[in-house]
């Protein structure tokens, strides 16, 4: 079992052997996630600066702190010269996230000091990355509609006084224009988005790739390889195409009736993909509630509002409310399930304007931040290369000269 101080998963408790369900609780060390969400929304500012600041330094920073992180963060934002040109626009890649990994490991001949493993070292590294990555993926996607997709093409400089939000949505689309409700919200998937504990698939990639003492370039592109997967950060991508077929096949949205007998299709692998799942419901460790989930849908609300899709929206809520029972009735089994995060991020991906393509890169940009803080943690606290326990099955066989085969 790993140990650590930087994010903690909470969705239910053991009671005499007994796992009984509970509502979902996410820490950034130690702080609930809630509340960085709320005073962040109180306050009128953006959150994701913050919540970067909190996971790499274990603490949550004074406003003048604060203020000086934002300032550096955004004079990070500017790639290396001649980086966008030679490594982005010469080698450009139909999949954002294998342009982002490879700008990564790309990086490292960019580097001062790409080997050397102090913490003050690879706290320079790491904010340097954090810092970036909208840029990179931003970049990466331009080059994409113009190489692949044959369109114009636009790169905008990043604005040093931007947040991490703003920056994305200024450089990827061409006339630079959002509303403070699209970069709000925007804001609010990068805070959730941030962190998830040490053992999900991508940051436990980069515990183990930083427990070889390897450089942090090479950690975190592991970190991207990881998420790119469907299994992992691209299972919102599968919730937006199984809603697409949903929309497509129930002619009625708001009919319980209908909706509830195409999710049993699904569940019965005869609808959708063949799966026999309804993508962005359930969770490994949330039961009654995952609250991104909950946060993302409440906020969700205000933008459909906004981009009048509020028919769309409560299409979702159907479907969130109606899967509990569908699942019981067709696998006949009471587990507790609840939405995830995916269920709704891709949605509000959408409502944003921001394609498909992008849906993983965003989650990396914000993602990289926990994969920093776990990488400085391994680093600091670790100390031993991380070997996990595998059993074999194969039986034993006596070797056969190759003369004697049959």
């Amino acid at each position: 079992m790993g140990l650590t101080r930087i994010g903690d998963v909470h969705g239910y408790i053991i009671d005499e052997g007994e796992k009984i369900p509970v509502d979902g609780k996410l820490y950034y060390r130690g702080i609930d996630v809630e509340d960085l969400v709320r005073y962040a929304a109180e306050e009128k500012r953006f959150g994701f600066e913050e919540t970067v600041y909190l996971l790499l330094f274990g603490e949550l920073p004074v406003k003048t702190d604060w203020e000086d992180f934002c300032t550096l963060m955004g004079n990070s934002r500017a790639l290396p010269k001649n980086f966008a040109e030679d490594s982005i626009m010469k080698a450009p890649s139909r999949d954002i996230m294998n342009k982002l990994a490879r700008s990564v490991l790309t990086l490292y001949s960019y580097d001062e000091a790409p080997e050397n493993l102090s913490p003050e070292n690879v706290l320079r590294q790491c904010l340097e990355l954090i810092a970036r990555f909208p840029t990179i993926v931003a970049y990466s996607y331009m080059a994409k509609k113009h190489y692949y997709d044959h369109e114009s093409l636009i790169i905008h400089m990043p604005d040093s006084g931007y947040s991490s939000a703003e920056t994305i949505l200024s450089l990827i689309r061409p006339d630079q224009q959002y509303t403070r409700l699209e970069a709000r919200i925007l804001d609010l998937i990068l805070t959730l988005h941030a962190e998830h504990g040490g053992g999900n698939n991508s940051t436990f990639a980069v515990h183990l790739v930083s427990s070889a003492d390897t450089d942090t370039f090479s950690a975190i592109s592991a970190g991207i390889c990881s998420l790119k997967g469907f299994k992992h950060g691209g299972a919102n991508i599968k919730v937006i195409r199984m809603m697409d077929e949903i929309k497509k096949n129930v002619k009625r949205w708001d009919s319980e009736t209908e909706v509830a007998g195409y999710l049993e299709r699904i569940l019965r692998g005869e609808a959708c993909d063949g799966s026999g799942l309804i993508y962005g419901q359930g969770h490994a460790v949330y039961t009654k509630s995952d609250p991104r989930a909950v946060l993302l849908r409440d906020n969700a609300a205000l933008l459909a509002s906004e981009k009048k899709l509020e028919d769309e929206f409560n299409l979702y809520r159907l479907i969130e409310r109606l899967t509990p029972e569908v699942f019981k009735k067709v696998k006949g089994s009471d587990k507790v399930i609840c939405s995830n995060v995916d269920f709704y991020s891709g949605f509000v991906y959408k409502m944003l304007g921001i394609p498909p393509e992008l849906y993983t890169p965003l989650f990396a940009v914000s993602r990289v931040a926990g994969w920093c803080a776990h990488r400085l943690e391994e680093l600091i606290a670790g100390g031993r290369i991380i070997r996990p326990a595998y059993k074999c099955v194969q039986k034993r066989f006596d070797y056969v000269p190759m003369s004697r085969r049959k």
